[in-house]
């Protein structure tokens, strides 16, 4: 039998940070940032010069959001300023769908 130990104050600190993590991490999902919709670090050149910094990549969780659409195959990001209807980039991808199984 494994010995319990107490639910020390430590312990409780750590949880509750684990919780405040997770629970950011939804809201910034949720608002449609851009850090949590699967972006590479090359990607994050919101100002078109060529390098990547720190702040354009912190600013990928704060300042821009991405809008998500599809028209068929076709699936289109739109990044922009959070406030703004200034778009800053929009990628477009068309995926092929599997074919249906034949009855």
């Amino acid at each position: 039998m494994l010995a319990r130990g107490k639910f020390t104050t430590r312990r409780k600190a750590l949880l509750g940070l684990v919780l405040v993590l997770l629970a950011v991490v939804a809201w910034l999902h949720f608002t449609g940032a851009a850090a949590t919709r699967g972006l590479e670090r090359k990607q994050m050149d919101w100002d078109n010069n060529g390098q990547v910094t720190m702040s354009e990549m912190l600013q990928s969780l704060y300042a821009v959001k991405v809008e998500i659409t599809h028209e068929g195959a076709r699936e289109c990001r739109a990044y922009s300023w959070r406030g703004s209807t200034e778009t800053l980039r929009v990628d477009c991808r068309t995926t092929m769908q599997p074919a249906a199984p034949k009855p």
